[in-house]
């Protein structure tokens, strides 16, 4: 027996801290918390965060190359004290 989530008909996932988070609004937090792309260059030294970031940029590459999307949500994870 599975539970869904009545707004979406879709399992819902407890133990999942990132179901429903977009992966645009983890890419705005990490922007907020490490205040721009600089320092989360820093902390992610991919060419998407340092060479001309822009946010279209930014999440086109990160929906193509899963390494690096892992990377992303691991920092996020870690900035919630999930890790």
């Amino acid at each position: 027996m599975t539970h869904e989530d009545q707004a979406t008909g879709k399992p819902k996932q407890p133990n999942n801290p990132l179901h429903g988070v977009t992966l645009q609004a983890i890419l705005e937090h990490l922007l907020a918390y490490y205040d721009g792309w600089e320092q989360l260059g820093y902390n992610i030294p991919i060419n998407c965060f340092t060479d001309n970031p822009s946010m279209s940029s930014s999440l086109k590459f990160l929906r193509r190359t899963p390494w690096a999307r892992k990377k992303v949500e691991t920092l996020y994870l870690a900035t919630l004290d999930y890790i």
